[in-house]
This record gives C-alpha cells, structure tokens and sequence, in this order.
C-alpha cells in the first residue's frame, strides 16, 4: 500500500499543472451550486429582517416594488412624488406616526436621503462622531461611505446635480458634515441623511443670497415689501452661521414633494385601518414591505432553481468529462504500467495506484470547493449590498 501511495503521490506531483488545473475546474463546478444556495440565504435573511422592520410604506399609486426598493434600499426609481401635506394629512388623523423619506439626489454616488430625526430612532442608528442634524444644510454620513472617502464631522460633501449642465441654475449644495453614523450592516450604511428642507433646497425651491438691500446694483425691481434682484446677485451655495438667515423658501411648502412614508401603525387595529383607507384612495397606496417582499423572494426561490438545475448539468457533465480524462491518461500509460507489471508490481497494487492518483485529486476538489465555499460565505453580505 505504501509503495501505491508513492506512486500514485510521485505522479501527481510530477503532473502538478494537470492536476491541479483539473481539481480546479472539479473543485469549481461542484462548488457553484453550494455558493448559490449560500448567496440566496443570505439574500432571503437580509432582504426578509430590513422587510420586517418596517410595517407599513405609503406612495403614490404605481409599481409597489419600485416604492419598496425606494424606502428600504433607496433606489431612484421613476416615482411620481407625494405633496408633503399628505404626511400632516395622515399626522391629523393620529392613526399612526409617519417618518417622510425624499430621494432624489446623489452625492459621490451615495444617495442624498431627506428625513426627520425620528428615522434614526427608528432604524436604531447611533452616532459613532460628532453630533445630530441641528441646521440646514448639514448631512449625517453613514460608516462605509465615511470609511471609503475618509469623511470626518467638520468636512463637507457636495452634492451631485442631475445633469452635467442644469439650466435651471440649481448648484451642487457643500454640505457640512456633522457626525458618523455607527454601522449596523444595513444599507444606511451607505447613504447620507439630511432633513427634508435640505433636499429641497438642494432641489431649488429654496436658496439664500446677499442682502439685496444693502447693494442698490444688484437691484433689478421694486416695488412695495418686495425687492428683485437681477442676474448679478451671488447665490450662496452653503449654508453656514453667517448667511443662515437669507435661505428662505418659495411657494407653498405643503405642495413640496417627498417620494415615500414609513407609517408605523400602534396596533394590528391601526394597521388594518389603514390598509382599508389607502385601499379607498385614486393616487396613493400602502404597502406592506414583508408582503411584497415574500413575493419578490418566491420568485428569486424559483430562479434558483432553475439556476440550481443548470448548475447540476454542468457538473455532470464535469464528472464525465473527468472520467475520460482519467480514462485517457491510464490508456497513454499502458506501457508504463506492463513495465512496474514486469519489475513485480501486481495488478492489484496498479489499481490501487489508480484509485490514489484519483482521490488526490478529489481531495484537492474538495478542499478548492470548501475554500470557495468559505469565501462565498464572507462576501455574501457585500455582494449583496453591491447589487441593490
């Protein structure tokens, strides 16, 4: 036997190349189904506990899984905004409280999130630095986002405009970093929060500028209590202490848009409620995230399946393939074998030899499956925070 061993150990690590290239691609296809199922639980645990953790979403009427994607994972999806006095509208009712979401830009391709205070408390989210939203213009950082550009409370961050050239005038917002969100594994993550008169102002329905009274040249018109200025007044494109007071709004702030709401029913009554006063309504919907996300995941399930069954082919295949290659090798080697028959080696010992050079590179298939295994189980959680 250990003269088998030798030989079988001898020829595989003369042939290292071959044998290795061949446990590779065994080592491989086996494994792919394994990650596959490893990648979807992932998938199924992360998607299901962020689903959970928010009851309820309202919108405008319109694809529910777009709206979904949009307050949980923060997609700039093609969604018509709600007018911001349908929030105080639900508020009124006392039903239930509603924390506004507005997404609309990006900064450094982070998305720009539009909140209020209660989101944090909601979502858990501490502060590993600096301090809460306390003006306009400030921004809460989320770790991986601060971590990968190296923000710090007391930086800043620009916003990103929608186009290369706006010709509406609306300028990328500096604004000043705060604090640091603690991570916590969930695409907050990645985001940066403000509160909702920043993503307006961001959006052009607000803006701060030199004082038109204190400079006549600036002055195109006036007339009484109102002063327009011309093309030469300097827009400011920070808030800081000093300009705070100039940035006023424009319009009727009821009408300003905010693109979802996470209600947050007190009970199963509440909850009901509200699901039969949406239902009623022509151009809004409530949605119930771990409904819409069950159906989303039954269809992952089935294209799992069918990935599964693919996969399941391909190392079928693979072990065919394998076994002629083997077959092959045994054969060219006919004559190296009736040499070690001729020397006193039996046939018994030449099978075994065989059967060796087969197990190590099974062993070195398993222990390839194993590692990508092990490696589809760390990347998991990026990969999919990377794909949503």
């Amino acid at each position: 036997m250990s003269a088998a061993f030798h030989l079988a150990a001898r020829y595989v690590l003369r042939h290292r190349i071959q044998s290795a290239l061949l446990a590779g691609a065994l080592g491989l296809v086996f494994a792919l189904p394994l990650c596959l199922r490893v990648l979807i639980e992932h998938a199924q645990q992360e998607l299901r506990a962020r689903a959970a953790a928010t009851p309820q979403i309202v919108g405008t009427r319109g694809s529910a899984l777009d709206l979904m994607m949009t307050a949980l994972y923060f997609k700039r999806e093609n969604l018509t905004p709600l007018p911001f006095d349908a929030l105080a509208e639900l508020r009124r009712t006392k039903s239930a409280p509603a924390i506004p979401l507005h997404l609309r830009y990006q900064a450094q391709g982070a998305p720009i999130v539009g909140t209020e205070l209660e989101y944090f408390t909601f979502r858990g989210l501490k502060l590993a630095a600096g301090k809460q939203l306390s003006r306009l213009g400030d921004c809460i950082v989320g770790a991986n986002f601060a971590k990968q550009r190296g923000l710090h409370p007391g930086g800043h961050v620009f916003s990103s405009p929608e186009q290369a050239f706006d010709m509406a005038g609306v300028y990328p917002l500096k604004m000043r970093i705060a604090g640091v969100l603690a991570p916590n594994g969930t695409p907050d993550d990645e985001a940066i929060f403000v509160d909702l008169k920043t993503t307006w102002l961001i959006e052009g329905r607000s803006h701060g500028h030199d004082d038109l009274k204190q400079d006549a040249a600036v002055v195109l018109q006036q007339e009484e209590g109102n002063i327009v200025g011309n093309a030469a007044v300097r827009m400011f494109n920070e808030v800081t202490d000093a300009n705070l007071a100039s940035f006023h709004f424009h319009g009727d702030i009821a009408t300003y848009p905010i693109s979802a709401m996470i209600v947050l029913p007190n009970d199963a009554k509440a909850e009901a409620l509200l699901a039969g006063q949406f239902a009623r309504s022509k151009d809004k919907q409530l949605i119930r995230p771990r409904d819409e996300m069950e159906s989303l995941l039954a269809q992952l399930v089935r294209l799992e399946g069918f990935a599964a069954s693919a996969l399941l082919l391909t190392a079928t295949a693979a072990l065919f393939v394998t076994a002629l290659v083997f077959a092959l090798s045994f054969r060219l080697r006919q004559r190296e074998f009736a040499t070690l028959e001729d020397v006193g080696v039996s046939r018994l010992s030449l099978i075994t030899v065989k059967v060796l050079e087969i197990a190590f590179v099974g062993v070195a298939a398993s222990v390839i499956g194993l590692l990508l295994l092990l490696l589809a189980s760390e990347v998991a959680p990026h990969l999919l925070r990377w794909a949503l």
